[in-house]
């Protein structure tokens, strides 16, 4: 089966007995070699004697003293943020326990790039061996944003950095067309689009990010961006659910929700507690979602056997920024005894 996400640093980690990706040497190591910290040719000596003594002995204490001995101050904040999020990582040992761990304790002081490549390893340990390349695509909206684009009630998702990319060098490609242009017509890019039929383009594509999936209820990508949260939630929580989408919620009164991203937690909770959402806001509304539990003793008791609503939505901007971590901090677990 071919490899994919090569670039998430994944084959740079190994995996304990619970199955979570243990934090090497060689992974820190890649940090160091970004260019943030990276010498250059005006580096002065302490940087130089730093980096050498990190890239020798990745998880070594480093003290304030050395980072103040920096002759650059742009690199001495550089590397006040790069060794506080390696000192996450140690303490927790995993990075699932540090991804983890992050948003529970409401404190979050890393770049919201390192935790978008947080996501990306860890999710590519959770689908090591899926062989369903929609499942892969479908799973990039947990690490990288996407944009909404609208074609004849057709809701199509492309990688937001890609789009941008195109659309500032005024080279639209397929891609670049399809959301920049609204006059494009699908048919003239439907090798981007990705479906059932032709989903095996993306194992020659899978890290270039320069495919589109549909995301209206009853397409194939949504039905396997359902079963990407199933294991997102299977990892983290041990628990088995079971995702389906929904062309609305029936429930008058329900029993939880989740937001998936900013937008959508805003907009369910309003709904809940029955305050009205205008017409502009409900029309970023993409997908709802049930979630039920395969055991309702693993849901908290009040609770129990009732279904968990899920949403994703764009903002006003037309881009879809899904937060994972809302599935970790607003989780309706029982309490373990």
């Amino acid at each position: 089966m071919p490899d994919f996400w090569r670039n998430s640093g994944f084959h740079l980690l190994r995996r304990d007995d619970r199955g979570w990706l243990t934090v090497t040497d060689d992974f820190l190591r890649a940090y160091y070699l970004r260019p943030e910290v990276y010498p250059v040719e005006e580096s002065g000596d302490a940087e130089l004697a730093l980096h050498s003594s990190l890239m020798a002995e990745p998880g070594r204490k480093v003290d304030e003293e050395e980072i103040e001995a920096v002759e650059d101050e742009d690199a001495r904040d550089n590397y006040r943020v790069v060794l506080r999020f390696r000192d996450r990582l140690l303490a927790a040992g995993t990075l699932e326990g540090a991804y983890a761990a992050l948003f529970r304790s409401g404190s979050v002081d890393i770049p919201p790039l390192f935790i978008e490549q947080m996501a990306h390893v860890i999710l590519r340990n959770i689908l090591d061996g899926v062989e369903d390349p929609l499942r892969l695509r479908a799973g990039e909206l947990l690490f990288r944003d996407q944009k909404l684009n609208l074609q004849d009630s057709t809701m199509l998702l492309a990688d937001l950095e890609t789009v941008e990319m195109h659309a500032a060098g005024n080279a639209y490609g397929s891609i670049g067309r399809l959301i920049v242009d609204a006059q494009t017509s699908l048919k003239s890019v439907e090798l981007d689009v990705l479906d059932r039929d032709n989903a095996g383009h993306y194992w020659q594509r899978e890290s270039r990010y320069d495919t589109v999936i549909s995301i209206n209820h009853g397409r194939a990508a949504l039905e396997a961006f359902c079963r990407v949260i199933e294991a997102w939630v299977r990892h983290f929580h041990g628990v088995e659910v079971k995702v389906r989408s929904l062309p609305r919620i029936d429930e008058p009164r329900w029993a939880w929700h989740i937001g998936l991203d900013a937008a959508s937690t805003g907009m369910l909770n309003d709904l809940y507690e029955g305050i009205e959402v205008d017409h502009g806001r409900m029309r970023r509304l993409l997908s709802l979602f049930r979630m039920d539990f395969a055991n309702a003793s693993d849901m908290r008791p009040d609770i129990a056997g009732r279904p968990v609503y899920l949403a994703l939505s764009a903002n006003e901007d037309d881009i879809v920024r899904m937060k994972p971590q809302n599935l970790l901090v607003n989780f309706p677990m029982a309490k373990s005894s």
